[in-house]
């Protein structure tokens, strides 16, 4: 069996399934990608038994076939070429023989057959639409303040909350959390489940910004999201993420407008001299005064001052800084609002007029 194909029309659909290949994998047939070649369609899945995508191209074929080769040989292989070249693969019984121009590849396969698919459940919990921009921007507003290998696993995911016509998004890894909601078409039934990190951090490189749909389906133990040429199965986090209502302050009457991309530069700036261990930083928010102070164990100081309009009580409040960076990088909006209750209490970060984000980040003493 021999496939003709445009090393430009691979390259893509290489790229985006085998992301989630593991280098190193105590099963070898999972640093294999399944291809499957009928009715001219070209499918190609890669799986971790954690989540799976699958996705086709259109190619001419003239049989059908299906055999699986190393993913990120057979990537690095096409990406190596000359842009614009045609490859040939042939596929023999246990091996796959790749040549373009005048390079040649003997590649070792393993039989299709033994291929762990993961099954898509029959049934669902939730079912929606959103556009891929959509989900992208809710995505990209919350990914960052997922936990990463913490012992609380189900941290380790970002919680998928439907809600009447609502979806709510919600990240937390104990020290901060960043809430995110959109409204949806259809009214559905209560539902919530954790999403792993992995599968969030797959779904925000495979999403595109167009205005394309998004079909997701949810289930006590899976969540699937369709879109373009792309179906991706994840099974979901079996565990019961914390009631982030508790920790979203609501009398938090101390705040003040500020211009995000303004903030974020002094942030940075301040940053720079900032214990290397704590990243430590002081706000010191007075009258129309926003003072942001950090220092080391070098005895360095880095002092910023920005005007602001408030006219509350005095408070001198420390914060890791990285977290306040994450949020002003992640969220693309002017003007953000900052509210405090007291030097010992949460900052809540939100935007002005807009109910549908809100950002809650814990002091540090400094």
């Amino acid at each position: 069996m021999n496939i003709k194909i445009g090393r430009d029309l691979l390259i893509k659909p290489l790229s985006n399934v085998s992301g989630i290949v593991e280098k190193r994998h105590a099963l070898p047939i999972l640093s294999n990608l399944l291809i499957e070649g009928k009715e001219n369609t070209l499918k190609f899945t890669a799986t971790d038994l954690e989540v799976q995508i699958s996705l086709h191209i259109q190619t001419q074929i003239t049989e059908n076939f299906s055999t699986t080769i190393a993913a990120r040989k057979l990537f690095d292989i096409t990406r190596a070429l000359p842009d614009q070249s045609e490859m040939s693969i042939q596929i023999e019984e246990n091996k796959v023989l790749v040549s373009a121009v005048k390079s040649k590849f003997n590649l070792q396969s393993l039989p299709p057959k033994d291929y762990p698919l993961m099954k898509k459940n029959e049934t669902t919990d939730a079912e929606i639409e959103l556009t891929q921009n959509q989900l992208r921007g809710l995505l990209k507003q919350v990914e960052f303040a997922m936990a990463q290998q913490d012992i609380r696993y189900y941290l380790n995911g970002l919680l998928f909350e439907i809600d009447g016509k609502k979806i709510n998004i919600v990240g937390t890894d104990g020290h901060r959390l960043s809430f995110t909601s959109s409204s949806l078409k259809e009214a559905n039934d209560k539902f919530q489940t954790i999403v792993p990190r992995k599968t969030v951090l797959e779904l925000v490189k495979l999403l595109e910004e167009n205005d394309e749909s998004v079909s997701i389906s949810l289930t006590s133990n899976q969540a699937v999201f369709a879109f373009s040429n792309i179906e991706l199965i994840s099974k979901v986090i079996d565990g019961k993420f914390p009631d982030y209502h508790r920790v979203i302050p609501q009398n938090h009457e101390n705040s003040f407008q500020i211009n995000r991309l303004e903030l974020l530069s002094s942030m940075q700036r301040a940053s720079i001299l900032s214990n290397e261990k704590y990243r430590g930083i002081r706000m010191v928010i007075e009258a129309n005064s926003l003072k942001l102070i950090s220092s080391n164990s070098e005895q360095e100081k880095a002092e910023e001052e920005m005007e602001i309009n408030y006219s509350g009580p005095s408070i001198d409040i420390g914060f890791n800084v990285t977290y306040l960076i994450d949020v002003l990088t992640n969220i693309q909006f002017e003007k953000l609002t900052l509210a405090f209750h007291d030097s010992s209490s949460s900052c809540l970060i939100t935007i002005p007029n807009n109910n549908d984000y809100k950002y809650v980040v814990m002091p540090m003493r400094i």
